[in-house]
């Protein structure tokens, strides 16, 4: 099983929105050196709780501070934007780190309605075109030509080169995972957004009506879960509610900061919170190290995929830390307790 992290650079309550994107940068530098996969950096917009605006900067970032660890964005959401210029953003990406460029693209706005309007004025009928703009991305990024009749077909993506980033298709329902096997593209399902309802279903829907590309022969599958490890049981329980009551919240449509875990533990949470909150705990990937990896293999077996990536949000981003190394040590794929 191949691990690889997501990171949504979380604003911790109390802290800096800013601190948040050093904290990532840090973190990718860390868990390359414990041997994971790839990093991936979300996409949201005028949000208290993550402060990733630009994956396409903090790629950028991140691929000059790192030597071997794949990087990319999980994901950019491409109703936002031209095709033509996230094309450009990452042939210029795979020009600074070649071989180690990943473009995950999703269709929700990452936002609210008028946040999206914002950003794309033409936001209301965009994500019906994403299929399209997919299309028109994936010849630009291959320096092939766009479609007959395309009035941009003439239009060259620079720099050219002879490496292309990896694209993905990122989602949490059906419809991504149709693009996907349309385009014969890899596949991820955001299981941590549904908390795994619907995983099952995308995934074989994927693989059913998967269209072999020259790059894809193959359906190439993998999810993303939230996840957590400590030294013990006890502890892992005791980070996990920060994130318990932070989706309290996000129920209700309000997304804050994370909440520390000294006010995590002093909230005065309501029968209907606490039987919420069990609800959650029961399908959570929270342990000792060991614990969680047995759980994200079951994970991985159950759907037949080879790649799992990670996200965990704690307050303390020295547990945050601590709990991929534990991951990464019961897993196998690194034996270091100091990571740079």
């Amino acid at each position: 099983m191949r691990l690889s992290i997501l990171d949504q650079s979380t604003i911790v309550a109390g802290t800096s929105p800013d601190a948040a994107i050093r904290e990532s940068l840090a973190l990718a530098r860390h868990v390359e050196a414990l041997g994971y996969a790839r990093y991936w950096v979300a996409e949201h917009h005028a949000s208290l709780s993550q402060a990733g605006t630009a994956p396409e900067i903090l790629i950028a970032a991140i691929a000059a501070t790192t030597s071997r660890i794949r990087v990319g964005s999980a994901g950019v959401m491409l109703p936002h934007y031209s095709s033509l210029k996230v094309a450009e953003q990452f042939r210029v990406l795979e020009a600074i780190a070649p071989g180690r460029i990943d473009l995950g693209l999703g269709r929700a706005p990452g936002s609210d309605g008028l946040t999206a309007y914002a950003l794309n004025p033409n936001a209301d009928t965009a994500s019906e075109h994403f299929p399209a703009q997919v299309r028109d991305l994936l010849a630009w990024l291959a320096g092939e030509p766009l479609v007959e009749g395309h009035p941009f077909r003439s239009i060259v993506a620079q720099p050219q080169g002879p490496t292309l980033p990896e694209v993905w298709i990122l989602g949490s329902s059906n419809y991504g995972a149709q693009v996907a096997a349309h385009f014969g593209l890899p596949y991820c399902f955001a299981h941590f957004i549904t908390d795994g309802a619907g995983t099952e279903e995308a995934i074989g829907l994927y693989r059913d009506l998967y269209k072999p590309s020259a790059r894809w022969p193959r359906p190439v599958a993998a999810v993303c879960a939230w996840a957590c490890a400590a030294p013990t049981e006890e502890e892992a329980e005791r980070l996990f509610m920060s994130r318990a009551l932070w989706r309290l919240g996000r129920d209700r449509g309000v997304y804050a900061p994370l909440p520390t875990i000294a006010d995590a533990l002093a909230y005065s949470y309501s029968d209907s919170e606490r039987a919420r909150i069990e609800a959650l705990r029961a399908r959570a990937i929270v342990g000792t190290g060991e614990q969680v990896v047995r759980r994200l293999h079951d994970l991985a077996a159950t759907l037949g995929i080879e790649e799992v990536a990670i996200l965990t949000t704690v307050a303390d981003p020295e547990a945050r830390r601590e709990s991929y190394t534990l991951i990464a040590e019961a897993a196998g794929i690194t034996t270091t307790r100091q990571a740079a």
